[in-house]
């Protein structure tokens, strides 16, 4: 009885994300986490193999990053951020930029990804108004998701997701981003073709204020895999025109693509990253914008229009800058990387499997992430996998959340190699159930 009271309460109070409430399901009512595990109210348990929308790193739960939380809470809990500061902010900003590439230095908190990514605009667009130089079009890529802020759709207005609120957005140049995948034979090709379009924006444009992409893997927009031979290249064409590179690693971040960072693995340096999600190890929301002395002192003045006009109420908050401590502490362990490369390894096993099913395609793997489409169910967003494999996972105790007709795997870097052997077998039954 209390199990459906909860949910008939659900119903008449609460308003879920990307949710068309008139047609789903009744949400599934969660009361504990340990590690890989989600516990329901009837006592069934799901591996969580999406790590909860991407945030969550070292498992739910996690008794380090708990501790650290619980024990920051008994000293400070939170206070304004201008004119103050706190032990917990500076310690983070410090480890950051130690594990950040060397010319970015300094940090600009605030409180998801979407606010990490319109603090990056602000900051690329009052940059160049700063220099005297108006610049106002950014340079963004198709299928890619920055956020849910106006700013930040703007950015994606190229995604189907966003298309009501098209008169909202301004001005962007939007290019292909190119995908990638086991067998695909134009790969060359398809990059050659979208980098000497950019630069030839480059040359004609002087109007462009910077250039932002997810770095080798583009999220929401269907964990699109582009090689990091492109990216390295992308990034020279940006800085031969002196121009601002701007990586929105809010997925990315945190060793999702086999590194810390995916700048790390491209070798190149961004002169913006975005950072949140995994940040705090899934536990509570924050988000870093860091930039270069270069961008930071054009801010500096003597009179406040120089400054940037930005901030949250609960900027750099003690628990989840605490959270974050803890979280990369746990990065610097041996085990964690271990771990990650584990997962790979263990993702490309798998995919020989796959390649024996004729309706799969487009399988790619980038660090811990395997994604692959189901042919027959259309594409994008909106594409619709059939009711009976997402009820089938959830039965078996899967927790997936196709993006359209591609299914993924993001596990959270504590995975046991059962349990991944166990996901696997299923996700391969339920497929077959499809055929």
């Amino acid at each position: 009885m209390k199990n459906l009271n909860s949910i008939n309460l659900d119903n008449k109070y609460i308003w879920h994300p990307y949710t068309q409430h008139k047609i789903s399901p009744t949400p599934i009512r969660i009361v504990s986490g340990n590690m890989t595990k989600l516990k329901d109210d009837k006592g069934k348990t799901y591996i969580d193999l999406i790590s909860s929308w991407w945030v969550n790193t070292h498992g739910h739960c996690h008794p380090y990053i708990s501790k650290a939380i619980y024990k920051q809470s008994k000293k400070l809990e939170q206070v304004v951020f201008g004119g103050f500061t706190h032990d917990p902010a500076i310690t983070l900003s410090k480890k950051i930029i130690k594990i950040l590439p060397k010319k970015l230095k300094k940090v600009f908190f605030s409180d998801n990804g979407s606010t990490a990514v319109e603090v990056a605009l602000k900051i690329a667009y009052q940059y160049w108004i700063n220099k005297k130089k108006k610049k106002k079009t950014f340079i963004a890529f198709k299928n890619a998701y920055h956020g849910d802020t106006v700013g930040a759709m703007s950015l994606s207005s190229g995604s189907e997701l966003f298309s009501v609120f098209k008169e909202l957005f301004f001005k962007i140049k939007l290019f292909n981003y190119p995908s990638t995948w086991y067998g695909d034979r134009e790969i060359d090709e398809k990059e050659n073709l979208i980098l000497n379009k950019i630069e030839n924006e480059f040359k004609r444009n002087k109007d462009i204020a910077g250039l932002i992409i997810e770095p080798l893997i583009q999220g929401s927009g269907g964990m699109n895999i582009c090689r990091k031979e492109f990216m390295k290249k992308l990034s020279n064409i940006v800085k031969k025109y002196n121009n601002l590179l701007i990586y929105d690693e809010v997925m990315t971040g945190f060793g999702r693509t086999g590194e810390i960072f995916a700048c790390k693995k491209i070798k190149s340096e961004p002169d913006i990253i975005c950072l949140s999600k995994g940040l705090t190890g899934g536990f509570l929301p924050l988000s870093l914008t860091v930039t270069t002395n270069k961008i930071y002192n054009s801010f500096l003045g003597h009179d406040f229009d120089k400054a940037l006009a930005h901030g949250h109420s609960f900027t750099a908050n003690p628990l989840g800058c605490a959270a974050s401590i803890a979280s990369l502490n746990l990065f610097e362990s041996k085990k964690v990387l271990k771990n990650i490369k584990f997962i790979e390894k263990e993702h490309y096993s798998f995919s020989k499997k796959l390649l024996k099913l004729s309706f799969i395609e487009k399988i790619r793997i980038c660090g811990t992430v395997l994604a692959f489409e189901v042919k027959g169910f259309g594409a994008g967003y909106k594409a619709v996998l059939p009711n009976k494999i997402k009820k089938f996972f959830l039965k078996k105790g899967l927790l997936l959340r196709p993006l359209g007709n591609v299914i993924y795997l993001m596990p959270p870097y504590c995975i046991l190699k059962k349990e991944l052997k166990y996901a696997y077998k299923i996700i391969y039954e339920g497929l077959e159930k499809i055929k």
